[in-house]
Order: C-alpha cells, then sequence, then structure tokens
C-alpha cells in the first residue's frame, strides 16, 4: 500500500470538474491511500469525499516565505507519497516539483508538463477544454479514465431537510447573478427582468430562489427572489450543493454555482460573454447548457428566457 497525492488548490468550479479525475485516480489505485493537497476553502468539502483519506492545507503563501514553504515540503514529505497526480498544473504546483521531485517522469509527478508527448503537442493539448486536458494526462500517466469526461459532484451534497421545511421548498428555479469582485465582466445585467418574467409565466408553479456567497448576501437582497441562508448566513458549500442538486432549473453567469450545476447533472444554463468559452471550461452536459456572446449587455432577458422554457420541460 503506498501513498499517492493529488494537487488541486480550487477554485469550487475546478473542484467539481475534478471529480472525475479524482475518481479515476481512486479506482486505478485500489490498494492506495489517497491524499489531496488543497487550501482551506475547500478543506470540509474535499474530507467528504469517500476516495481521499485526508487533505492537506496549503496556505498558497509567498514562495519567499521560507520558513512556510520549508515546513509545508517537510510535512508532503513526511508521507512518502510514490506518485503525485497534478492536476492544478500551475506556475507554483511546478515549483513545488521542482524541490520535491526535480528529475521525477510522469510515472512519479504526472503533470500538464511531463505528459504531453512532443513539443509539437503542446500548444494543441493546452488548447484542449478543462476535461480533456484532464483525460490526455491521465492516459499518458497510465490512468484507465472512465469517469474524467464525465464528472460526479453528487459525493458533495448532504442533507438540507432544515432548509427545504423551513423555506417550504418544492419546485424552484435557482438564480446565481454573481461573480468574482474582480471579475464583473461575467456578469449579466438583466437578471432582475428575467425573474420578472419567469413569475408572470409560471406564477406559482415554481419558487425563484437564490443563495448567495457570504459577500453577495446584499447584492442577493436587491433581487425579486428568496434569499436562501442559514441563520442569516451563506450556506456551506455542501448545502449549497443539495440546493443545486434538488432545483429544477439553475440559470447562472460563469462561477463556480454554475460548474457545480452541470456535475451535479443538474438541468440549467450558464451565461458566458467574451471571458472565455464554454467549451475550453468543459460546462455543457447532457443536462446542463451554456448561451455563448460576445457581449453580456446585448442578450437580451427575452433570449434567456426562451431558452430556459426549451429547456426546463
Amino acid at each position: 500500500m503506498s501513498n499517492i497525492l493529488i494537487i488541486k488548490h480550487g477554485s469550487l468550479g475546478d473542484i467539481a470538474q475534478a471529480s472525475g479525475a479524482i475518481q479515476d485516480i481512486s479506482d486505478n489505485h485500489p490498494n492506495d491511500n489517497l491524499y489531496m493537497l488543497s487550501t482551506k476553502p475547500y478543506y470540509d468539502l474535499l474530507k467528504k469525499n469517500p476516495n481521499i483519506v485526508d487533505v492537506i492545507i496549503d496556505k498558497r503563501l509567498s514562495r519567499f516565505n521560507l520558513i512556510y514553504l520549508y515546513l509545508l515540503m517537510k510535512k508532503i514529505k513526511s508521507f512518502k507519497f510514490s506518485k503525485v497526480y497534478d492536476l492544478q498544473n500551475s506556475s507554483r504546483s511546478k515549483f513545488y516539483k521542482k524541490i520535491l521531485f526535480p528529475k521525477a517522469s510522469s510515472n512519479i509527478w504526472s503533470s500538464s508538463e511531463t505528459t504531453i508527448d512532443t513539443k509539437e503537442n503542446t500548444s494543441k493539448i493546452l488548447n484542449n477544454s478543462v476535461l480533456d486536458r484532464f483525460d490526455y494526462q491521465l492516459n499518458r500517466s497510465g490512468i484507465k479514465t472512465v469517469n474524467v469526461l464525465k464528472p460526479d459532484f453528487s459525493w458533495s451534497c448532504e442533507d438540507i431537510s432544515f432548509l427545504i421545511d423551513k423555506y417550504k421548498l418544492e419546485k424552484y428555479i435557482l438564480i446565481f447573478p454573481f461573480s468574482s469582485p474582480h471579475l464583473t465582466i461575467k456578469r449579466w445585467p438583466y437578471y432582475n427582468d428575467l425573474i420578472k418574467k419567469i413569475k408572470e409565466y409560471y406564477k406559482e408553479k415554481y419558487q425563484v430562489i437564490t443563495a448567495p456567497a457570504p459577500n453577495e448576501i446584499d447584492i442577493a437582497h436587491k433581487l425579486n427572489t428568496l434569499c436562501i441562508l442559514n441563520n442569516d448566513k451563506a450556506l456551506n458549500i455542501t448545502q449549497l450543493s443539495s440546493l443545486i442538486k434538488h432545483s429544477a432549473f439553475v440559470i447562472a453567469n460563469d462561477t463556480g454555482p454554475a460548474h457545480m450545476a452541470a456535475h451535479l447533472n443538474v438541468k440549467g444554463i450558464a451565461l458566458f460573454g467574451s471571458h472565455t468559452t464554454a467549451r475550453k471550461v468543459s460546462i455543457e452536459r447532457d443536462n446542463f447548457k451554456a448561451i455563448q456572446v460576445s457581449d453580456l449587455t446585448k442578450l437580451s432577458a427575452d433570449k434567456v428566457f426562451q431558452r430556459m422554457q426549451e429547456a426546463i420541460s
């Protein structure tokens, strides 16, 4: 029995996307112990994953913080990992490789960099979608992939019957009009217009709700929706996951909850502007689709409502 390390720092959408890759790594290492190197916001979430023995927290402090770096590397080395799967593929994780396994090939350290077979393939592979890159990386590392292209994030759910009862939720449409403060380019500006259309057309058939993060509560109260909170605080990730899982439909910007919905096999639509493409981030699934436009300010509420009507039935 060996110890195996998987590196995935975040974000929330990235964790959801990696669910299939983690499952495949686990299935191909049935007698080994899998550990995750991640960040504190995802510690409790990843501890729920049945394939993970434990989570090592990386505070991602400056590389020049030599005391922190020394202690983190010492802790990682203490597990005597026989193989590392770098699903983050960042400059930071590459830096860790130089310290931990400086000369390792893909049989020890699996990453985009160590698994691309020729220089000619580099540009092609790195321009693939997120899940296609995972699939290529794991296959080149000797992993038989079954789940990587169809992540299942349902392991993240918990019992929220107390919230269902408190808010008397039955059939509901879940709206996520938010984005990170520094990524306002992702925000579609016409959610209240859409909410009005939904309520006028469907009347009492569906409740329209939202579930904000801690820094989004003020924004949520400006919407004509039912704001779902737990004791006046934002839901934790596993509660949010369950709320999404039980929804009739999700409409969201390109944010973490949209990726959660996609990999929870929920019906819904994500709205994309010019910041990236739906294909690149692997968000479209059997039930979850995207509307891609060059300018979100020119995407009308009528268009989104029409697409929702076609998909919700």
